[in-house]
């Protein structure tokens, strides 16, 4: 009864707040849109990074968002570094998916971490060591390279051998993506990655993907089995498109074709961070601005030598 009376008695004072309070929660609502639509322009670059990276075979295909291709990327890449078989690539994928989704996350079951929910406590290093991917990477393989043929086994045990996971069947789930990408990004399916990808619509640096190409292939790169260099587009690409700058970067892999089509591929997997608007290989381009049916494979173009990889990046 005192309640009800108390509110009657508030006559058009609680009227005004009551046609205060929506206009106010609107507002509040918008700014909460507003920030959270500038955290997401910060974080990924919208619309550059909006799209999505498929990898086909074995009569099937797997999509990932550019934030799983980028990661996969770098774990193959690693493996292609180290000198590992293809298949060391494909049980660190399938693990990585099954532990994270292919993220980078800064949380999981009690002091897991990263992509491979490593533990500090267990050992895996620090908590910024494991949230170093290529570090993280690196430990996977470093445990991985302990399990006797682990190149012969099956993908799901080996895995498991490695992680003591408390789901020890839960990466078979993921063996198929995880071969597919694998054999796409160590070269050995040639031109089996695309992307399909916004357009980037500022300037990217061609030295940025250069510092990363050295960042993930540190070996490679400081044996010289790899050089990267910097020239003019319109004399290194086979076309250059109106969107791109006009420097590219070309990768020179010493004629290892299969070593070409592992970094064609992680060029493409890496253009949503990196603003590449096409890759060329050995008679094969890759172009950010196909559409349709078109964007599903990489096309076919005159020239290209089987020694360079040629990376242009945009122009505005």
């Amino acid at each position: 009864m005192a309640r009800s009376a108390g509110r009657r008695g508030g006559g058009s004072s609680g009227s005004v707040v009551r046609h205060l309070a929506l206009p106010l929660v609107m507002v509040l609502l918008l700014v909460g849109i507003a920030g959270g639509s500038f955290v997401a322009l910060q974080r990924y670059g919208s619309p550059a990074h909006a799209g999505t990276c498929i990898a086909s075979g074995l009569g099937t295909s797997h999509r990932y968002s550019t934030e799983r291709a980028a990661n996969a990327a770098l774990i193959s890449a690693v493996a292609v570094d180290r000198g590992l078989p293809a298949r060391a690539a494909s049980i660190a994928l399938a693990t990585a998916f099954q532990e994270s989704q292919l993220r980078n996350i800064d949380h999981g079951d009690r002091d897991s971490l990263g992509l491979f929910q490593q533990r500090p406590s267990q050992g895996w290093g620090s908590e910024a060591q494991i949230m170093d991917p290529i570090y993280s990477t690196n430990t996977f393989y470093d445990a991985l390279e302990q399990v006797d043929g682990y190149a012969e086994g099956d993908i799901n045990d080996v895995a498991q051998e490695v992680q003591r996971s408390g789901h020890p069947e839960a990466y078979r789930d993921h063996e198929t993506e995880g071969r597919l990408y694998a054999s796409a990004l160590t070269g050995r399916s040639g031109a089996n990655l695309v992307c399909t990808l916004e357009d980037v619509g500022a300037t990217a640096s061609p030295e940025q993907i250069r510092s990363e190409l050295a960042r993930q292939f540190p070996r490679a790169t400081g044996s010289g089995r790899i050089t990267a260099r910097l020239d003019a587009a319109a004399g290194a690409a086979p076309q250059v498109p109106a969107d791109a700058g006009a420097t590219a970067l070309v990768v020179d892999v010493g004629g290892d074709e299969t070593l070409g089509w592992a970094l064609a591929n992680w060029a493409v997997a890496r253009a949503a961070e990196d603003g590449v608007v096409q890759v060329s290989y050995a008679g094969r381009i890759w172009d950010r601005s196909v559409r349709g049916d078109e964007a599903a494979r990489w096309g076919e173009v005159p020239g290209g030598a089987s020694d360079q990889v040629v990376v242009l990046v945009s122009g505005r």
